[in-house]
């Protein structure tokens, strides 16, 4: 048993909202079609997440209950709360501070990341170091978006891409090993033209002329991105196996961002990982940005065993990425 604290994994929440987007309703509303999307990105359906005035939030919330419930705690025993997300309720205050009161976390302090797609594995190692500090015991981080909320519908570029849901993982101490082992995060804001959202900051405020102009939705270039994506994720994958001496026969699953399912074979094809060790739910829920690798975790959490290694990598807008080695903490069959 070693003596230093390491942040393990030891409960995962999720949601996803029930209302579907499938490929035949987009064929509808703008030019493409059911196999042009499924052999471009993988994807079949995604989730949306329809009402007035429901924001990430709504979605957050039933995750970190379910969570909580897995566990057998009290929200009021929550230490700190993270919530990576492009799309908060508002500006401020922040998403997880929301969360927070609509739980009851009274005891929780918390804020939001913005990291696009990476905004989960920022999350996780921001968690860790909190619990590897000694000051905290349990910390709940958060990958959530709306993505419905800032994409025009048409744009086939991106409408067929994005989906809403959110997902929550706890970390606690552990003197076992088990935990977050490593990571190797990245960011180049040359990438901001490629991959944005442009107006509603401080640079371009909201007005009737950036209304006009369409320039409060997410804006990729495709070709240009993907490019990055594939190069991106797939290379500090292989740069964190490389670092702890570990090969693809050493780790059990590859939990990768879900934008498209050829990024997705590429980066598993890098570390010599078989199609069969992929977490891939893309098909069902598209790109929900943050909650893409949650998500992972929480539809494959009956099937980790405990000792587990596994790889978390994505690649985001802006652009970020980076990814992270797990030594999952606890088997759900035991619980």
């Amino acid at each position: 048993m070693s003596n230093k604290v390491t942040a393990a994994i030891t409960a995962v929440g999720g949601y996803v909202p029930e209302d579907k987007l499938t490929n035949f309703d987009l064929e509808k509303i703008v030019d493409t079609t059911d196999e042009w999307i499924r052999t471009r990105t993988g994807i079949t359906e995604r989730r949306i997440l329809k009402g007035e005035g429901k924001g990430t939030s709504e979605m957050i919330v039933p995750a970190v209950k379910q969570l909580c419930e897995k566990r057998g705690i009290d929200p009021m025993e929550i230490d700190c709360l993270i919530v990576a997300t492009v799309t908060p309720d508002m500006v401020f205050p922040a998403t997880a501070n929301i969360v927070c009161d609509k739980i009851g976390a009274k005891n929780a302090w918390g804020f939001d990341v913005s990291a696009a797609c990476s905004g989960f594995l920022y999350t996780l190692t921001l968690g860790a170091s909190l619990i590897e500090s000694g000051r905290y015991k349990k910390v709940v981080v958060v990958g959530a978006d709306k993505m419905s909320s800032i994409i025009d519908y048409t744009d086939r570029a991106t409408c067929i891409i994005f989906g809403d849901g959110a997902a929550a993982v706890l970390l606690e101490p552990s003197q076992n090993g088990y935990g977050i082992k490593d990571s190797i995060l990245k960011s180049d804001g040359s990438g901001a033209q490629y991959l944005r959202m442009k107006a509603g900051g401080s640079r371009y405020p909201a007005s009737a002329e950036t209304v006009a102009a369409r320039e409060h939705y997410a804006y990729q270039e495709g070709k240009t991105v993907f490019k990055f994506a594939v190069t991106g994720m797939a290379d500090v994958s292989a740069q964190l196996l490389e670092r702890n001496h570990l090969t693809g026969d050493d780790i059990a699953w590859l939990a990768p961002h879900q934008a498209n399912l050829r990024i997705i074979d590429a980066t598993a094809q890098r570390i010599g990982l078989p199609r069969e060790k992929v977490m891939i739910n893309i098909q069902k829920f598209g790109n929900t940005t943050a909650a893409t690798i949650p998500l992972c975790l929480w539809e494959w959490e009956n099937q980790l065993r405990t000792g587990d290694k596994i790889v978390l990598a994505a690649f985001g807008g802006g652009f970020t990425w980076g990814a992270t080695l797990v030594e999952w903490a606890y088997d759900p069959a035991g619980i």
